[in-house]
């Protein structure tokens, strides 16, 4: 197969056309500030946006009264939310707080449900580590719990035993749970959020890669305390950096706001009682994220086309397997349970190589370290020695993302699990083997809305082309 001058990126957002309109109107009304007018919309149409009904249909993923119906006002009347059908009055007080990524929204979390230096914090080991980086910047202490088969999140069986120990060595209760949407797959949150319950502790869902999944028809990080919405430049929709945090009520969100805004007190002057933080959302980036909003619904409609389509190339195909997870209608062992209806956004969609898989070049695999972010991710990394450490993919699975690299393909390696890192090998870890097996042996393919058809059957001609 022939090299493609053109490169398949992994995952990035583009732009909708009506981006600028909102961009320019905040440069005419010279709101150039972390405030403003396209904030404050911007928050009040990812509320609709979080609230908004959905039913699953095999004919339709995205029914007509859903986003962006969801966020346009009433067609009688301006001011009225599209809210007529929404029932939950504790979904109903949900505020949304735009903020300058998603990592803030998880500081900001964890900050007002009240965790503190030397509490501990049950954290998803399989993740990213924008998940359990705030709870050390609070000099609290993560507890990683590992995960189920099925999802790829938290073990719920194995987060009540982890609840239960940490509470038998420490005499306290852990001080929050965060539990993950890895790759946008909706986690057991009703068992998860049973657990969460019958101890009494609070539940922030980290849905960062997750806009737009839901579960029962409901918007994934609205069943917690508090949910992490993410708009990165590699997410469903993007306001270049940014994210927001779902609130249960207007007290919350005011609370969260105060400590968004550098936490000043309400005097004439400058006067700080509390450590506050700048983490506010941009006008402009607001902008941004206004214009991606309306394509949200052709976005998600989009990653879900490519899933079917990776799904149906891989079925029988010997030693590779599409990662279809709880989603009610590509895994239809899920969906004939009734009370299994999940629908993921599929933002990275992601393959298992079986060990015994042999792949061209694999006598290459971590012979070079690397140079730049593995995945074409920005900023700066250590230069390493050697590319090998105690917990890494599978040399197939590094030969395959080398493979396709060299066709100008984007591929990256699944999360290393956290309690595999070592900047947290002091970290409390309840393990049953799953993140850590599941890394050894998992790719994540280009899903954004960039990619075609065209190029996925590119994308899937290459892999096969890469079997020996």
């Amino acid at each position: 197969m022939q090299k493609r001058e053109k490169r398949i990126i992994l995952c990035l957002a583009h732009m909708s056309g009506n981006e600028m309109k909102y961009i320019q109107e905040a440069f005419d009304q010279n709101w150039v500030v972390p405030l403003g007018p396209n904030v404050n919309k911007f928050e009040e149409e990812l509320k609709r946006f979080v609230v908004s009904p959905c039913t699953l249909t095999a004919e339709n993923d995205l029914q007509e009264e859903t986003y962006p119906k969801s966020i346009k006002p009433h067609e009688n009347d301006p001011e009225k939310l599209w809210l007529d059908s929404i029932t939950d009055a504790k979904l109903l007080d949900k505020q949304v707080v735009a903020l300058s990524s998603g990592t803030a929204a998880v500081h900001l979390a964890l900050i007002a449900v009240g965790v503190k230096a030397g509490d501990e914090v049950v954290c998803q080991s399989f993740t990213f580590c924008a998940s359990s980086n705030p709870v050390v910047y609070l000099g609290a202490k993560p507890v990683f719990v590992d995960s189920e088969r099925e999802t790829w999140n938290m073990d719920p069986e194995l987060l009540e035993k982890a609840i239960n120990d940490r509470m038998a060595k420490t005499g306290r209760k852990p001080k929050a749970i965060i539990v993950v949407y890895l790759y946008g797959m909706p986690a057991k949150i009703a068992e998860i959020k049973a657990v969460a319950d019958k101890y009494g502790i609070p539940l922030v869902e980290d849905a960062a890669e997750g806009l737009g999944s839901r579960y029962h028809g409901r918007v994934c990080g609205t069943f917690g305390d508090y949910g992490i919405l993410s708009f990165n430049g590699n997410k469903m929709i993007t306001t270049s950096g940014g994210g927001a945090l779902v609130c249960p009520d207007e007290e919350a969100r005011n609370k969260v706001m105060f400590f968004a805004t550098q936490a000043r007190e309400g005097y004439p002057y400058y006067q700080h009682e509390k450590i506050g933080y700048n983490y506010r959302l941009s006008n402009i980036c607001a902008g941004i994220g206004r214009g991606q909003l309306t394509v949200l619904d052709e976005h998600i409609a989009h990653h879900r086309r490519l899933a079917k389509f990776y799904a149906e190339a891989f079925k029988g195909f010997d030693g590779i397997t599409f990662h279809a997870g709880s989603d009610s209608e590509l895994n239809p062992a899920v969906g004939a349970a009734a009370e299994s209806k999940t629908l993921s956004n599929y933002w990275l969609n992601t393959i298992t190589l079986d060990p015994q898989l042999k792949i061209k070049g694999e006598e290459n695999a971590y012979r070079t370290t690397v140079k730049g972010a593995v995945g074409g991710a920005a900023g700066v990394i250590h230069y390493v020695d050697s590319a090998h450490t105690d917990c890494e993919p599978n040399a197939n699975v590094e030969a395959l993302r080398m493979w396709l690299d060299s066709l100008n393909i984007e591929s990256r390696p699944l999360w290393k699990p956290m309690h595999k890192q070592p900047v947290y090998k002091d970290s409390p870890a309840y393990v049953n083997g799953t993140a850590e097996s599941i890394f050894k042996v998992g790719l994540c393919l280009p899903s954004g809305p960039l990619v075609t058809l065209d190029d996925a059957q590119f994308i899937v001609d290459a892999i096969k082309d890469a079997v020996c």
